[in-house]
């Protein structure tokens, strides 16, 4: 799919024509520099890699300056590739936000925020205090009962418990893009999107 790199700047609402208060997400998207423009006959398919924001040449190692410098860029920090964009593009060419339009559809790719090592009531929603469920019995917040004894003898794969929650790939389809500002690049999306301000964004068409 074609899309843009981008990084999530907040939270806000705007209202619509008829009066409604719209909780909105604000993001930066782009502008994004064609760093590699993937072939069939080189590469086995096709693709344009993108990347997202400057980052100093100190911090950059010489196969990404050399990778940089074929396409006449400063290195970045953030590189993606993307399928199926419509329009032909070269090596070093910008895309920017006006890549959508107003009132369409977008999907949003982000890494969700990490919540640490977490309980069966907050990770998986258990009932808990004063509503005990799940072989509990005295311990208000505890998981309660994991398994059979004798048969099967064993703790089923998959089984709802305590564990590190959130620092995942999270994909957020069908979201209304509300507005663009070209000049300053940034999309407003309808609803919230994966990730802490300041997290980067894959943004598809």
């Amino acid at each position: 799919m074609a899309g843009l790199i981008g990084k999530k700047i907040g939270m806000t609402s705007v209202f619509s024509a008829e009066g409604k208060n719209i909780p909105c997400t604000v993001i930066e998207a782009g502008p994004c520099v064609v760093t590699q423009v993937k072939t069939v006959d080189s590469d086995g398919y096709e693709a344009l890699q993108l990347g997202f924001e400057s980052k100093k040449e100190k911090n950059a190692n010489k196969p990404e300056l050399g990778h940089f410098k074929k396409a006449n860029t400063t290195p970045k920090r953030k590189i993606v590739e993307f399928t199926k964009f419509g329009d032909e593009h070269k090596l070093g060419d910008v895309v920017n936000v006006e890549l959508f339009k107003d009132d369409t559809w977008v999907d949003v790719t982000g890494i969700s925020k990490g919540k640490g090592f977490q309980g069966v009531v907050k990770r998986h929603g258990f009932s808990g205090v004063n509503d005990a469920t799940h072989g509990q019995h005295d311990r208000n917040r505890a998981p309660g009962s994991i398994g059979a004894s004798s048969d099967p003898s064993r703790v089923f794969k998959g089984m709802r418990m305590a564990g590190r929650t959130g620092g995942q790939k999270v994909k957020v389809l069908s979201l209304r893009v509300i507005k663009i500002i070209p000049e300053s690049n940034l999309l407003i999306v309808k609803g919230s999107v994966p990730g802490s301000k300041g997290s980067y964004l894959i943004i598809e068409n």
